[in-house]
């Protein structure tokens, strides 16, 4: 009989000589094939043992697939908090959250800012007391939407969502600015609303979530409805709100 460790061990050298293929083809292209085949095939090793893409679903061949070809920028990102996680073992990694869900999920691990879950490439990390459903909405319901940005802008991810914080920075402060009388002292939450709750990205998860405007956070310019159905009405309720969604 074959033991778990056996299965684990064999779908991690699988995933990561994939992983190692897939992201050294497209690395070539563009002159970087040995660091790019590298976090292909560290997060092949790592998913591969952890069991985390679904391979009998469509949207784990997708997932594996992007995480190694054009996400791959990310993915490398992802690995940083990976690091931080396997090296914490404080970090709480959660495989019910994790397993066939295509993505790593760690109640702490690497943080940007407190009470905050922070999603990098296919890793979410401060994701908190996941016992309770609205912290695991939380990470099936938003962080995953991030997760699946990443795949599918690719490159281009990190480039528009930095480039809207700037702009959105800079648009609410000179918002605050030009009515200082109605603002007050709420320079920093013009600022943030601006910045990061009107970003696209932000906004496209917040309604996915059905947390769209979270209240307080949101300044009285932007957008004021959801971008979008809350996954809550796109997919049927599950009793223990951990099982794998569509975004």
């Amino acid at each position: 009989m074959v033991s778990d460790s056996t299965r684990r061990l064999v779908e991690a050298a699988g995933v990561a000589s994939l992983g190692v293929v897939f992201a050294g083809a497209v690395g070539s292209a563009v002159g970087v094939a040995v660091p790019a085949a590298v976090i292909g095939g560290l997060n092949g090793a790592i998913s591969g043992w952890r069991r985390t893409y679904d391979w009998k679903c469509s949207d784990g061949v997708v997932a594996f697939t992007l995480d190694s070809t054009w996400g791959l920028p990310m993915t490398g990102a992802g690995l940083v908090a990976q690091s931080v996680g396997l090296l914490r073992p404080s970090s709480g990694y959660v495989p019910e959250l994790s397993e066939r869900h295509n993505r790593h999920v760690y109640r702490r691990g690497f943080r940007v800012r407190k009470g905050f879950a922070v999603t990098l490439g296919n890793v979410v990390s401060q994701a908190g007391d996941i016992e309770r459903p609205r912290r695991a909405r939380l990470v099936t319901d938003h962080e995953d939407v991030h997760v699946w940005q990443a795949r599918w802008f690719g490159p281009g991810y990190p480039v528009l969502y930095v480039g809207w914080m700037v702009l959105g920075g800079t648009v609410g402060a000179l918002r605050w600015g030009s009515d200082r009388r109605k603002q007050g002292d709420r320079l920093f939450a013009t600022i943030e609303s601006a910045a990061y709750y009107l970003n696209p990205f932000e906004w496209w998860a917040y309604s996915r979530d059905d947390y769209w405007p979270p209240s307080g956070k949101v300044a009285d310019f932007g957008w004021r409805r959801p971008c979008c159905a809350p996954l809550t009405i796109a997919r049927p309720e599950r009793p223990s709100g951990l099982a794998q969604i569509s975004r």
